[in-house]
């Protein structure tokens, strides 16, 4: 059998040995990759611009919804919005907190965006639902117990609370153990639980203790409450009460297994 001709083998040690050489990455492609690297730099800077240094996206305006008593300037006032800077600079936290500070009455803020130019503060006022005499004026207290505003004039409808609690004597040690602020929540607690006629037509909550509280209604009528423990089942059994003896002056529903009516 003859063997490899002398060309077949030079042909053999012509071919390499080994995995096959990997081949250099096209100049095209290279070119495309340091394009889009150059863009997307481009396009970052150009929305940072927009965002922080054109005149296209800055607060134009400042618009308030949901006061009551409060007037939108008020609210505009206290809450300093930077008129003219970026919208995206807005720092929406720090302005809620500065209503929140300089207005109590406010419950609750919400401050949004409205792009392209416009700020808006959505607010919600507090409700008085007592009013503390001091000094000639009111101070209103919500249902929380909040003392949150000082007036000159009574709110319509909005019962005036009277703490009778002694601080000598036998009722020393109530007042010490309770503290006024433990009182008012407590009273608080009794106007939220009252019927809606009783409410509309109650004028002082009197506080003499913890568990003696009381109703003075508009036409002179009165109601032993006692605590404020037990409320939704008072407010039911008054109701009762009132409408089975509705020529009595006084109503007693502070054990509310044994309610009482007096007086005609």
């Amino acid at each position: 059998m003859a063997g490899p001709t002398t060309a077949e083998r030079g042909e053999r040690q012509q071919k390499p040995s080994g995995p096959p050489l990997a081949r250099r990455p096209r100049r095209p492609r290279l070119r495309m990759i340091v394009i889009l690297a150059v863009a997307a730099v481009l396009l970052g800077a150009g929305g940072t611009w927009v965002l922080y240094g054109s005149a296209w996206l800055r607060v134009g305006h400042v618009s308030v919804s949901g006061t009551d008593v409060l007037t939108p300037a008020e609210v505009r006032d206290a809450a300093d919005v930077p008129v003219g800077a970026p919208m995206i600079s807005v720092d929406i936290n720090a302005i809620e907190a500065r209503l929140r500070q300089k207005l109590p009455r406010i419950d609750t803020v919400d401050v949004v965006r409205s792009w392209p130019h416009g700020i808006g503060l959505k607010v919600t006022e507090r409700t008085p639902v007592l009013l503390l005499r001091k000094d000639g004026n009111f101070v209103e207290v919500d249902d929380e117990g909040v003392r949150f505003a000082t007036v000159s004039e009574a709110p319509k409808a909005v019962p005036a609370l009277e703490l009778s609690v002694s601080r000598t004597g036998p009722g020393a040690a109530g007042f010490r153990r309770f503290g006024v602020d433990r009182l008012v929540r407590e009273a608080v607690r009794v106007a939220g639980a009252l019927p809606a006629a009783v409410a509309q037509q109650t004028r002082t909550v009197q506080v003499r203790s913890y568990d003696n509280i009381s109703l003075q209604l508009a036409d002179g009528r009165t109601v032993g409450w006692g605590s404020s423990e037990n409320g939704r089942a008072k407010a039911r059994i008054l109701t009762a009460l009132m409408k089975a003896a509705p020529g009595a002056r006084h109503f007693d529903v502070s054990v509310p297994t044994a309610p009482a009516s007096s007086g005609s």
